[in-house]
């Protein structure tokens, strides 16, 4: 608008300039024709005072007005994608440096901040500490490396530790039993001597089980290709060897060994700790391995917990109580126990949930210098525990906080005759005391 009437005033100007000249004409007045006098021309009055500050208002209110030229669609199209462009860039480096920050402080990233680092195991054959996805494959690998040493026992942890399903091991155990029984029991009957692979039972019961085979071969027998009775292809069979065949009371031994063995399981590594005495005794932060839930159960712990407040205020019969706190039990696989020593001291270990609260008094009487002295371990409400109890039962988990006292009769005896040591943890445990943060 500002360039428009600057144009309109040049326009003006021009056409007040009078008559034009061509380039080529000469400028000599006395070659111009005669003209006839023009006309006086209308006087040209200045505008007012008033009228120049008229304009200048209405001018500037013209460009206060005026609006940017609208951009074209390709610099609008430039424009809006490398506004985006922008934003991006700047998200991205937003996120890498949280998530930088988050490494630093995230407790779920940093082992030290938890009260115990994780559940871990130990190996009953190799002695390995193992942590919980370590367990399953590191026992195989041991099992299969006593081959070497031990056959027959390696078969048998074999059978009874890689199949899972109780039933069919049972079910194969019986049958493996009764050829064994039929050798024993009919030594000079031939057909008991063999077993035909593409026997139903064989292939239903035995086959498909690990260490069953292994286990035939470690008593004696021997895989050999037999002629049938009318047919024209061999037949593969397990067959006893002649040795083994005189050695009918160690067949017996294996049997009753092959019945009367258990998995192998790692066992729980309870951890022992000693804490020097302090306010953040009952402070417990636990690692993920504690809990028996997945992500989504977590998620819905909170709603349920505001539903077990709705829950408490209905009347409920005995059973939906029973079937609300079995469900609670569930929720956890490991607890944390930690025990106040009459020192202050704590000591602490990891048990099973559904372990009985004689297990933390074993563990306990197994790091007391005395162990011989008896004593009782109490709730955090005060009241002795229930040593036939298990631990979920009683509310001790996933951590609790309990108290060490001596049975005062026996106390007070040792403390008259003075014959009592100021320790109560052994050497070896106290050595290593820790303090707790």
């Amino acid at each position: 608008m500002k360039k428009f009437l600057e144009d309109i005033k040049k326009d003006i100007k021009f056409k007040s300039a009078g008559p034009g000249k061509k380039l080529n004409e000469e400028s000599s007045s006395s070659k111009e024709p005669a003209k006839e006098p023009a006309a006086p021309a209308k006087p040209r009055y200045a505008p007012s005072e008033g009228s120049q500050m008229a304009g200048a208002a209405a001018l500037a209110r013209i460009q206060h007005q005026q609006k940017p030229r609208p951009l074209s669609s390709q610099d609008a199209i430039r424009n809006q994608v490398k506004k985006e462009l922008m934003a991006e860039a700047a998200a991205a480096a937003s996120t890498t440096s949280v998530h930088k920050d988050d490494s630093k402080t995230d407790p779920k990233e940093d082992a030290t901040l938890f009260s115990v680092s994780g559940v871990y195991f130990i190996c009953p054959l190799t002695g390995t500490t193992l942590k919980k996805n370590e367990r399953e494959n590191h026992i195989k690998e041991a099992i299969l490396m006593k081959f070497a040493d031990d056959p027959l026992e390696a078969s048998i942890m074999m059978v009874h530790t890689f199949n899972k399903d109780r039933e069919k091991v049972s079910a194969a155990i019986e049958v493996i039993g009764k050829y064994i029984d039929n050798i024993c029991n009919n030594p000079t009957e031939e057909k008991y001597r063999k077993i035909k692979l593409s026997n139903k039972i064989f292939q239903e019961k035995i086959h498909p089980l690990e260490g069953t085979q292994e286990f035939l071969q470690a008593v004696g027998f021997e895989k050999k290709s037999l002629e049938v009775s009318g047919q024209e292809n061999m037949e593969e069979f397990y067959v006893i060897s002649e040795e083994a065949l005189v050695q009918v009371e160690h067949l017996k031994e294996c049997k009753t060994k092959l019945m009367s063995a258990e998995p192998v399981r790692a066992k729980l590594d309870r951890q022992p700790r000693v804490f020097k005495p302090s306010p953040q005794a009952s402070r417990f932060e636990l690692p993920a391995d504690f809990y028996n839930l997945t992500a989504e159960e977590l998620k819905k712990e909170q709603q349920m917990r505001s539903e077990a407040v709705e829950r408490n205020s209905m009347l409920r019969t005995k059973a939906m109580r029973e079937r609300d706190e079995q469900r609670e039990m569930r929720k956890y696989n490991y607890t944390l126990v930690r025990v106040r020593l009459p020192d202050g001291n704590l000591l602490q270990g990891t048990f099973y949930a559904r372990e009985k609260v004689s297990d933390v008094y074993e563990f306990v009487r197994s790091h007391l210098l005395n162990s011989w002295q008896p004593f009782e371990l109490r709730a955090p409400a005060g009241q002795k525990l229930n040593e036939s109890t298990a631990l979920n039962e009683c509310g001790l988990v996933p951590a609790a906080l309990l108290t060490f006292v001596w049975d005062a009769a026996i106390q007070a005896d040792i403390e008259a005759a003075c014959a009592q040591s100021q320790d109560i943890l052994t050497s070896t445990l106290m050595s290593s005391i820790e303090t707790l943060t």
